[in-house]
């Protein structure tokens, strides 16, 4: 243990790149697992993404939670877009929307899978909610924010400030996070709303804030409404 934390945490690539790439590539094992099994995936998926985010915590100054009005309005905002923008183009006469990606595996509804009142449905559920709510935004800000964006500014990356503003990384970095989700258009403005508020702020943490507030509404609505496409 002691020497795969040294190996990720004495290098700054490879601290903010392997726990979030570990959620990645257990979530494409994950697709091609059935149900209900695929539901256990997910758990194991988020402990080792999390175990490895926790054993290079002291490698990340930049991740420290910031609790600010912009960032939980960003959050409210990024939500609203997410849920509300295939209605908005359908109004513009857009009657197909934009098509979505296509992801491998089952739907992800515990509660088809397992019923309605189980234990185990509402267990999967909850934990999807507050692994999408705190673990989530702390493996995509650190690789798309802190690493990506400024990667693509320099390879020397931690001497690029976090809040400097680059045309070219800022699009990238946008698209590549929109097209992580299957609602890629949704995707990409979110990935412009948090690039904004890191540019702005000059930290991530606001961005870190404004993520999970906006994966804590949608994970709730998902539930509430039944709007599992959007998992």
């Amino acid at each position: 243990m002691r020497a795969l934390q040294s190996f990720l945490s004495h290098d700054p690539i490879r601290a903010r790149v392997v726990p979030f790439l570990a959620f990645v590539l257990l979530g494409t094992f994950q697709a091609y697992v059935p149900s209900p099994n695929h539901y256990w995936i997910y758990v194991v998926k988020s402990a080792t993404a999390g175990w490895l985010l926790w054993m290079v915590r002291h490698s990340l100054p930049e991740l420290r939670w910031k609790f600010s009005g912009s960032g939980m309005a960003t959050g409210i905002f990024v939500f609203l877009v997410w849920i509300g923008l295939d209605p908005i183009l359908q109004q513009l006469g857009w009657a197909a929307s934009y098509p979505k990606l296509k992801l491998p595996g089952e739907a992800w509804n515990p509660f088809a899978s397992l019923g309605a009142g189980s234990a185990a449905a509402w267990f999967f559920a909850g934990f999807r909610v507050l692994a999408s709510a705190v673990l989530v935004p702390m493996l995509e800000e650190i690789f798309f924010r802190s690493f990506l964006y400024r990667y693509l500014e320099r390879i020397d990356f931690l001497s690029v400030p976090l809040g400097k503003f680059s045309w070219r990384p800022f699009v990238i970095t946008a698209i590549v996070f929109g097209f992580e989700h299957q609602e890629w258009l949704a995707g990409i403005l979110a990935g412009v709303a948090f690039q904004v508020l890191v540019c702005r702020k000059g930290r991530l943490g606001d961005a870190v804030t404004a993520h999970a507030v906006a994966n804590l509404l949608l994970g709730s609505w998902v539930i509430w409404k039944g709007a599992w496409h959007f998992w």
